[in-house]
């Protein structure tokens, strides 16, 4: 596949409508439907058909349901690709699962391997057991979920991915630590990381204040709200330009050489 150089991402923090996905997806409809050509690749947060709620039984959808027969029809009709997670059943089990879906339809799915046990999350997700790298428009991306930021050897660049990202719901009183593990991944991984979180207030009472988010390969800020307000950010993002600093510094040559067990 041939590369390209230049990647336009659009990051869309939004507010998210409580266990509806039918009110969601008409909103991120019209969201998508407003922006000007030139997106390659879109990001919606983590469960962005409901928020982040542990009530799987009622609100999970099948690889067969309509979230993803709406993405899959978005994707081909824009010809861009759209990634986010959703609660999925498969086999009985309940999945917070990443969706990246290509313009063609076709999808790479992550599950997500950190559950976030403060809120029970793995008392009703099944945890992923594997990592994956995304190859789109010959760019290598590797997608994450909200608490995974927080084990930096799951993001370990080992595969020379060219862009990180991770989808969320990371409420206020923790964003502190949601800035600080963004900017860090990118600076340790030399790798383009974007990080798409929600605002609002959910149904438990927890306050979201966004901070989405765009660092370059030095842990530059290329892009972010943390005003708490829905926007949609565009960024630009230079494949060149990336391996350029790579090869000036190559500080991943140094990695350690360690696997996970």
């Amino acid at each position: 596949m041939n590369t390209t150089n230049h990647l336009r991402v659009a990051l869309i923090q939004s507010d998210l409508i409580w266990e509806n996905p039918t009110a969601n997806r008409k909103q991120f409809e019209e969201k998508i439907n407003n922006l000007t050509e030139g997106i390659d690749l879109i990001i919606l947060p983590e469960m962005f058909t409901t928020g982040f709620t542990m009530n799987a039984s009622v609100i999970a959808e099948t690889m067969e349901g309509e979230t993803v027969q709406w993405l899959q029809n978005l994707a081909q009709e824009k010809s861009i690709a759209i990634t986010g997670s959703i609660v999925i059943n498969e086999n009985d089990n309940f999945y917070n699962r990443l969706l990246f879906v290509h313009p063609s339809g076709r999808i790479d799915s992550y599950d997500k391997k950190h559950t976030f046990t403060l809120a029970g999350e793995h008392e009703v997700f099944s945890a992923g057991t594997e990592r994956i790298i995304v190859d789109y428009k010959g760019w290598k991306i590797c997608p994450l979920i909200c608490y995974d930021l927080r084990f930096p050897v799951w993001a370990r660049n080992t595969k020379n991915y060219d862009l990180l990202l991770y989808v969320a719901s990371w409420p206020k009183p923790r964003i502190e630590a949601w800035d600080g593990l963004l900017k860090a991944r990118a600076i340790e991984n030399m790798s383009y990381t974007i990080g798409v979180n929600r605002v609002g207030v959910d149904a438990n009472g927890y306050e979201y204040t966004g901070n989405t988010v765009c660092y370059d390969t030095l842990g530059n800020c290329l892009a972010k709200n943390n005003q708490g307000t829905e926007e949609i950010l565009i960024v630009d993002l230079d494949i060149e330009a990336q391996t350029k600093i790579r090869n000036r510094f190559r500080f991943l040559d140094d990695r350690d050489r360690f696997i996970l067990q």
